[in-house]
């Protein structure tokens, strides 16, 4: 099955003593079948929350609502061509930046989540390990420490 990445910018315009701020948030998005098997995993398996769906659109957000994932059925009528082909199953991946990077790992073996790469230390100053969701989207899942000097 395939499916498709989609990176969504949000920009929000305010206007402040006639000067423009803006604000811009990113949302990626991935086109694909598996809607049902993605909003299990990433609710089951990380805890994500629903904010919007309906039979075409799933929007999720992070345990504590700080970021959003979005799904999109592929060849959707109400679509423009862009964003009906579903994603080929490589080159993309997702990074989720965790406090406890090991109590994480626990957690996620404990409920028999296939872990693709084990917990690591990095020289670079990774702590993670990587999982894949129900679409081949790598997900590592890391702690930021400080480099090895």
């Amino acid at each position: 099955m395939r499916t498709s990445i989609l990176i969504t910018f949000v920009l929000i315009t305010s206007w402040t003593n006639a000067q423009t701020q803006s604000k811009m948030k990113l949302n990626a998005g991935i086109i694909t079948e598996k809607l049902t098997e993605t909003k299990e995993f990433y609710t089951n398996v990380l805890g994500f929350g629903v904010s919007f769906e309906n039979d075409f659109y799933l929007l999720m957000h992070t345990p504590n609502k700080s970021s959003e994932i979005s799904f999109l059925k592929p060849n959707h009528p109400s679509q423009k061509p862009i964003f009906q082909s579903p994603y080929n199953g490589i080159g993309a991946y997702l990074t989720i930046e965790v406090e406890e990077v090991d109590k994480i790992y626990k957690q996620l073996k404990s409920k028999a989540v296939k872990i693709e790469i084990e917990i690591r230390d990095e020289p670079w100053g990774d702590r993670h390990f990587a999982i894949v969701d129900p679409n081949g989207i790598g997900i590592d899942i890391v702690t930021y420490t400080k480099p090895e000097e």
